[in-house]
């Protein structure tokens, strides 16, 4: 089922969800009856509730796994392309300082460097390692998220008791 089902679908979408109900009527799970039936719902659905609706009562089909752990896969890689620009930023932002105050020093920006990367690197490995676990790559990108927003709701609650 889909997490927002008044949303209108594309052609690809419908032929997503039919070569799904092609692999259930291969499988024995829909009659050829059946099968047409579904077909012409399919091509008729204008909304993803509609789609939903098309294989209700039908299991997940291999494509449509295949399917959602891509969409999951890219999701992801876009979370952690985000996290690498901020702390690329940061980086830019510790080499400047350390080589506007005339670089005489030992090169202390790394340390910054290290503490932020390790977290990207991890994950990243373990998004696109040779064991993948996209599970722990998701609960840690979402703790994450939690926290900040935990600190920024402490924030705003200061705010107002000042005011």
């Amino acid at each position: 089922m889909s997490d927002r089902p008044g949303l209108r679908v594309a052609d690809a979408d419908r032929e997503r969800v039919i070569t799904e109900l092609r692999e259930h009527m291969l499988a024995g799970r829909l009659t050829s009856e059946e099968f047409e039936e579904r077909l012409g719902s399919a091509y008729e659905a204008r909304t993803r509730a509609d789609l939903d609706a098309v294989r209700a009562d039908l299991p997940m089909s291999p494509a449509a796994i295949d399917h959602a752990l891509a969409e999951r896969r890219v999701r992801l890689r876009r979370k952690l392309a985000q996290e690498g620009g901020g702390a690329l930023g940061l980086w830019v932002m510790c080499i400047a300082i350390w080589a506007a105050s005339g670089a005489q020093s030992s090169f202390w920006p790394i340390w910054v460097i290290i503490a932020t990367a390790f977290p990207l690197v991890r994950n990243g490995w373990r998004l696109y390692g040779p064991a993948p676990d996209p599970d722990s790559v998701e609960a840690h990108l979402n703790a994450k998220r939690r926290h900040q927003l935990e600190r920024e709701r402490r924030r705003s609650r200061r705010g107002e008791l000042r005011g």
